[in-house]
């Protein structure tokens, strides 16, 4: 009678995201996220500026590009698990200034290797900062705030690969394509602000047993040569024993992480994570969802410009309207998720974002962005707002929180790894069609409009299994994660340190 009493006399639990330092929280994590993948949109609308200033090749220009995918997917998974291990906010901290310094490196290179160099070093402090910061999120706040909060994180991550391509013909255009790269510095510096004074202080957890160097080694060189083999794979071709090699040796360095940390009392990885229910589906889902949009905005940005002769602030400014819909996706989801749950949020936005897709596939040669790209851009985006909110709260839903800094690296690895897996594979599919249809004399314009046309197809396609694959994810409708460690004042206090 006492206990019911008491119950019912206990007062409601505060929501922190009410609070302004909860909203001053959020608003800090989701500028990291922001900052990481605007990033990678914002530097490829001035690659062909860098390459005529700095004279690239067309072949090693790439590199601009793949050295940051390369370092950045090869490192998540120790950049996250270090951050359980040795403290979210260090980890988030060191990754940052690693970011700003190398981002102010490559502003200031006069040398194509100096450039590459700084983007390699850009990605390692993304693959520190990212993880730590999702995991941050995902222990600070808890229930309904927590899937919130992930929504909120989803639809930023969704509206900074939009806004970049706008950002990064913007700057190129009227401030030069250093600035693509100096625009990070004050973003860097308020974040870097942010964290000392908002964050609350943590120093990790001591690692029984000394730290799993060996694990790390190998899960980081199989990571390393997969994206590697992956970015290679259109010049080198498929069949080449390059490409087999490297993906060969790839599987073997995994299999031999898998080895040890099965043998190990106390390892980098705890294998016991992929049991959490579905988590692998979530990640899965990740994978194979952004192989066809990140495609997709590659393969329709190269038809505005190369086939519409749209120039980078008008291609820029084409993608304004794909912010609303990411938006409007994204804020959807974080609404239903307690009626309806995630599982049927993604699978809806899979199949939305398809029929979008399929819906660019039939862009004609001569077609106007009103009559032929708005609407399907606007369909594509919306299912993309409810498919990344869904995926990031049902990969982090139930998971430890001692194991929450490895959950965000596995489904942030799982978007690096779809985005050079389907950048990879369907790059070669258009080049195939348009290199077929050029050698029979079809003027230029009609081929390379071809080999959009059958790589969004696959794209479309692609977003479908995705969409197949969601539902073996976990429905999840707000239930805290199970946390293996005592729960932490939710409310960061101050800590000048």
């Amino acid at each position: 009678m006492s206990d019911a009493m008491t119950a019912s006399t206990a007062p409601p639990q505060v929501s922190f995201l009410a609070t302004g330092r909860g909203r001053l929280t959020l608003a800090l994590l989701c500028a990291v996220t922001f900052l990481d993948v605007v990033d990678g949109s914002i530097v490829n609308v001035a690659l062909p500026t860098i390459r005529t200033h700095l004279g690239f090749s067309v072949q090693n220009l790439q590199w601009v590009v793949s050295g940051y995918l390369i370092t950045y997917g090869g490192f998540l998974l120790l950049g996250g698990r270090a951050g359980d291990l040795l403290g979210r906010r260090r980890l988030l901290i060191a990754g940052t200034a690693l970011f700003a310094a190398s981002s102010l490196a490559c502003g200031l290179a006069d040398s194509q290797g100096l450039l590459v160099g700084a983007r390699l070093a850009q990605g390692f402090g993304a693959a520190l900062m990212s993880p730590a910061a999702l995991s941050i999120l995902t222990t600070t706040f808890r229930d309904s705030d927590r899937h919130k909060a992930l929504g909120v994180w989803a639809g930023i991550s969704g509206l900074a690969a939009a806004v970049g391509v706008f950002f990064g013909g913007l700057l190129t255009q009227d401030l030069g394509w250093r600035w693509v790269f100096f625009v990070n510095l004050p973003l860097c510096a308020l974040v870097l602000l942010g964290a000392f004074r908002i964050l609350k202080a943590d120093h990790g957890r001591s690692a029984p047993g000394g730290f799993d160097a060996v694990g790390a080694v190998l899960v980081t060189a199989s990571m390393l040569l997969l994206i590697f083999t992956l970015v290679k794979a259109p010049d080198e071709g498929w069949g080449t024993g390059r490409t087999i090699g490297g993906l060969a040796a790839s599987a073997v360095l995994m299999a031999a992480f898998a080895v040890n940390e099965q043998r190990r009392a106390h390892p980098l990885v705890p294998m016991s994570i992929f049991r959490i229910k579905g988590l692998a589906a979530a990640d899965a889902t990740q994978v194979i969802a952004w192989a066809g949009f990140y495609s997709m905005f590659f393969f329709v940005t190269l038809y505005m410009q190369n086939v519409l002769g749209y120039s980078q602030l008008r291609t820029g400014l084409c993608y304004l309207p794909v912010t609303v819909g990411i938006g409007f996706g994204s804020t959807l989801a974080t609404k239903m998720f307690v009626r309806t749950g995630t599982r049927p949020i993604i699978v809806s936005g899979a199949l939305l974002a398809a029929g979008g897709v399929f819906w660019l596939s039939r862009i004609p040669v001569d077609g106007t962005y009103l009559g032929n790209l708005l609407a399907p851009l606007v369909v594509m985006a919306a299912g993309l707002g409810l498919l990344y909110a869904g995926v990031q709260t049902a990969a982090n839903a139930g998971v430890p929180e001692d194991q929450s800094g490895l959950a965000a690296a596995l489904i942030t690895a799982s978007f690096q790894l779809g985005s050079a897996l389907g950048l990879a594979v369907f790059s070669g599919i258009a080049t195939s069609r348009t290199s077929y249809l050029l050698a029979a004399h079809t003027p230029p314009p009609e081929a390379l409009t071809a080999g959009f046309q059958r790589a969004l197809l696959v794209s479309a396609l692609c977003l479908v299994a995705a969409g197949a694959v969601a539902l073996r994810a976990s429905n999840t409708r707000g239930e805290p994660a199970t946390t293996s460690e005592p729960q932490q004042n939710l409310e960061p206090s101050y800590d000048p340190a």
